[in-house]
């Protein structure tokens, strides 16, 4: 690992206080959502969507959902991030995506179609749930490390209501909302943490 990359990851906190008036451009948000995106998929089916918020008027509405942490309306923006139960419909693009750029050639894009269509679309609703749940976990961490690399802290909330989330911002049924990522400047240090031994989580079999 680079040494780089090691203080990132060390040095990454949960930010909660942030300073208000620091604002992020919508193109330096989506740069850093792209890269993140890189991460890897179920069949590279890529089940996330995100929601970003910056309007001050939606985030009220969001602070509420969120049972009124502060960091919603603080922060320069509150990423959703939301997992795609319905990832398999996802085949057709991703895949010609691929053949257009030279990495399958028409032969394999179908097979790996018919693959995914023999499997995805009849798993149980919690199966690909759990599936969109991970696969987009992966993502918001990578998110979350880009931000860090560029100097912003970033928070994770899954302390929201989800139905009325969904409600609220009228998801498709298709989707549903995993966490709540907050992004700015911090203006106050964030607590330290400690881990537990590793040699305590670990089994060699």
């Amino acid at each position: 690992m680079s040494e780089k990359l090691s203080t990132l990851i060390r040095e990454r906190r949960s930010v909660r206080k942030y300073d208000p008036s620091v604002k992020i451009e919508k193109e330096e948000i989506l740069q850093m959502l792209e890269v993140a995106t890189k991460a890897p998929s179920t069949s590279n089916l890529q089940p996330w969507e995100f929601l970003v918020f910056v309007d001050p008027e939606e985030r009220k509405d969001l602070r509420t959902i969120a049972y009124n942490q502060e960091q919603i309306e603080t922060a320069s923006a509150v990423v959703a991030v939301l997992g795609d139960k319905e990832f398999y419909k996802n085949v057709e693009p991703v895949y010609e995506s691929m053949v257009e750029a030279g990495f399958i050639d028409a032969a394999t894009k179908e097979v790996l179609i018919g693959n995914a269509n023999k499997t995805y679309p009849y798993a149980s609703e919690e199966a690909m749930k759990n599936m969109a749940t991970f696969d987009a976990g992966l993502a918001a961490m990578q998110f979350m490390l880009i931000a860090k690399d560029r100097g912003y802290g970033t928070g994770t909330m899954g302390g929201f209501d989800k139905v009325k989330f969904s409600e609220r911002f009228h998801l498709a049924d298709r989707y549903f909302p995993i966490v709540l990522i907050a992004i700015g400047k911090e203006n106050a240090q964030s607590y330290q943490t400690t881990r537990l031994p590793i040699k305590d989580k670990v089994k060699f079999i």
